[in-house]
Parts: structure tokens; sequence; C-alpha cells
């Protein structure tokens, strides 16, 4: 082991209790540290929120909605994958569904013969 590594490997298993890193000898984070800057924009992007929120009704969001599903309706393939995607979350893909059904099957044969190898 370089010299390198040995110095990584004695912070990595051995961080400082409360040098620099603020850090207790477990590695968490100590008491009283304030933590890293935080986002700069959280404020303002609150702000934005907040404006927008009080800026549509619930019959704006409601007359939006009548008229993606009207879109919908009307063949609108990207208003249709809107609204089904918002109503129904994103689309499962085949590979999910068939190493589900596998590790079902997996799961289903160790328990009636109690082997898993």
């Amino acid at each position: 082991m370089s010299a390198d590594e040995s110095e990584v490997q004695d912070v990595a298993t051995n961080p400082s209790p409360d040098g620099a890193s603020g850090r207790d000898a477990s590695g968490r984070f100590a008491d009283g540290n304030p933590g890293g800057p935080g986002n700069p924009h959280v404020r303002a992007v609150g702000r934005l929120r907040a404006e927008l929120v009080s800026s549509v009704s619930a019959g704006d969001v409601r007359e939006i909605v009548q008229a993606l599903v009207a879109e919908a309706r009307g063949g609108d393939v990207s208003a249709a994958r809107e609204l089904l995607t918002r109503l129904l979350g994103p689309p499962v893909s085949d590979d999910l569904v068939a190493r589900l059904a596998d590790l079902e099957a997996r799961v289903e044969e160790v328990a009636r013969t109690g082997s898993h190898g």
C-alpha cells in the first residue's frame, strides 16, 4: 500500500472527531455543525411557487385538465401521454414485468421445495 493509499485508508477508517470536517468519531456530523450552505436559490423558488399557487384557482386547474382531456380524446398523443402519466405514473417496462414474474416464480419454488440453489 502506498503512502497516499494509507492516508486515504486512515481518513476513511478514522474520521476527524471535530476537525475541519465537523464530524464525530463515527463519521456523523457533530453537534453544532452548521451543515453546508444549502441551495442558494431555494428561497426564490419558494416565493415563485407561492406566487404560482396563489395565481391559479381550483377552477383554473379544472379547466386545464378538461382541455387536456379534450385534446387527448381528439387524438393528441402527447396530451394523452401527459394525462395518463400524471394519472397512472410512468409506464412499467416489459423487462421489469418479466423479471418480477421470474422472481415470483423463484420465490414460489423456494417456498414449495425449501431449496434455493
